[in-house]
């Protein structure tokens, strides 16, 4: 697959004016409230739309047409939790943040369990948004060497290093107003290409319903509640459980909510975003289903066997001189609203929860805006590297469910035992979340490790791995508050 000049131009176009875009927020940046909160100034519209980019990564532009394209659109019932993670995070998360908290979400669990709980949700924090980095730079760069036969160790350090700069010299603001123009890039992108891909069907859309409708693609997985397969209940729960910690304990969403001009602004904001998500998601499954229906009407002997890459070969082969260029900058501007989201958020996690609150009492806004900075550049040089280290892996976003469960199960458990229970003590809470830990380092585990005739292994989906040590965390500490005050 290659491109044409006038196509690397647009994309070379598109990286260098997003980082000088970015860069150019450096003036509201100037104070630590500029740098970790925009100095709430930000409009609820345009949160929404950062939301939305923030949900849209690379895998979501690459990796949702290529499963619907090989099966069908089981993994949208992903999407349809979202309405009532929503209700939730607006009936309960967004006030206790905007009443409780100043800068981090983890401010609220040291007030209620003490500095511990505070320091492991941070840890645990920084480093799942160095596994996130770290994953979709890989993604990005493993999609762009395919369109652009460039070396992936290049594409990785260059689009690392652009990503640092532009995230640490404009802030918070930066990654708001860039998420919202690259939201606008991956939706203008992703609608032209399924114009043009029905327009290349034999038949048009007519055609495209019927032959899908035959062969079953728009089917949302078995729903008979069989738990140790991935059908639809299965991916609901999960849905249900990633979405619900997304809006819970995820300062990527947090500091959002935080930098709105008000309460209102912020829950109009995750209404817009999320809500958004659901019918741009159905874009992305039915460019998946149109591929499907084209390569079936006129096959085409080079078509990559991996569902993943017929998306990337239908860019480079099939649309039109420029378009190809618009179409990778949307993949990049998927994955690099991601990126600047995982720099910013971990950075001010850094600086508040640990440089400030353990380090150093006494920072000023100054020195605390410095070490932000710091911090900024260095989890990003460590991301870069373990993207790096992604190119031996042979399962990276196997790798990355993984270390999203054991970490997340954690403080997800954590948060609902702080809101919802409140004769749970520090010493409860502590003793259960080392117990959720190590049961959901087991539930990873042993299935690999296991035949699936052990009566030690896991019974259901490793999908579920979320929600079962949730609740483990959750049921042992409200025992605990009984057996022992």
């Amino acid at each position: 697959m290659s491109v044409s000049v006038f196509d690397l131009i647009i994309i070379v176009f598109y990286i260098l004016a997003t980082t000088l875009f970015g860069a150019w927020f450096v003036r509201k940046s100037k104070t630590l409230e500029g740098f970790t909160l925009a100095d709430h100034l930000i409009p609820g519209w345009a949160i929404g739309l950062s939301l939305l980019a923030t949900y849209l990564s690379s895998i979501s532009f690459l990796a949702n047409p290529g499963k619907s394209y090989a099966s069908d659109w089981r993994p949208f019932a992903f999407s349809l939790t979202l309405p009532i993670a929503i209700i939730l995070a607006v009936r309960f998360f967004i006030p206790l943040y905007r009443n409780t908290v100043k800068t981090t979400a983890y401010e609220y669990l040291e007030q209620r369990f003490g500095i511990w709980a505070r320091l492991y949700m941070g840890a645990a924090y920084i480093l799942m948004q160095i596994g996130r980095y770290a994953v979709v730079l890989y993604l990005i760069a493993l999609a762009l060497a395919a369109f652009l036969n460039i070396n992936i160790t290049v594409l990785i350090l260059a689009l690392g290093g652009l990503t640092i700069i532009y995230t640490l010299l404009g802030g918070f603001a930066a990654v708001i107003w860039t998420d919202v123009v690259q939201s606008v890039v991956l939706l203008v992108g992703g609608l032209l290409c399924l114009l043009l891909i029905i327009i290349d069907i034999p038949g048009g859309w007519e055609q495209l319903l019927t032959t899908a409708d035959n062969h079953d693609k728009f089917s949302l997985g078995p729903m008979d509640g069989d738990m140790m397969i991935q059908g639809f209940w299965v991916i609901f729960i999960f849905g249900i459980i990633e979405n619900i910690k997304n809006f819970s304990v995820d300062q990527n969403y947090i500091q959002r909510f935080l930098s709105a001009s008000s309460e209102r602004e912020a829950i109009k904001s995750l209404w817009l975003g999320g809500l958004l998500y659901i019918p741009v998601s159905a874009l992305f499954f039915l460019i998946g289903t149109a591929l499907f229906v084209f390569y079936l009407q006129v096959p085409d002997p080079g078509l990559p066997s991996k569902p993943d890459q017929i998306f990337p070969f239908f860019i480079v082969n099939k649309l039109p001189v420029g378009m190809v260029g618009l179409v990778i900058a949307a993949v990049m501007a998927a994955g690099m609203s991601t990126l600047d989201s995982s720099l910013n958020s971990s950075s001010t996690v850094w600086t508040i929860d640990f440089y400030k609150r353990i380090i150093k009492q006494t920072a000023d806004d100054s020195e605390q805006l410095r070490i932000i900075r710091v911090a900024t550049a260095v989890i990003g040089i460590i991301g870069t590297l373990a993207s790096l280290l992604m190119l031996e892996a042979k399962t990276v976003l196997d790798i990355w469910w993984k270390i999203s469960a054991i970490f997340g199960g954690g403080m997800l458990g954590l948060f609902l035992l702080g809101v919802m229970f409140k004769r749970v003590t520090s010493h409860h809470a502590l003793f259960a979340v080392i117990l959720g830990v190590i049961f959901i380092a087991w539930a990873m585990a042993s299935p690999m490790l296991l035949p699936l005739s052990s009566a030690w292994r896991f019974p259901l989906h490793t999908m579920v791995t979320g929600l079962a040590g949730t609740l483990v965390i959750v049921i042992s500490g409200v025992l605990l508050s009984y057996i022992k005050k």
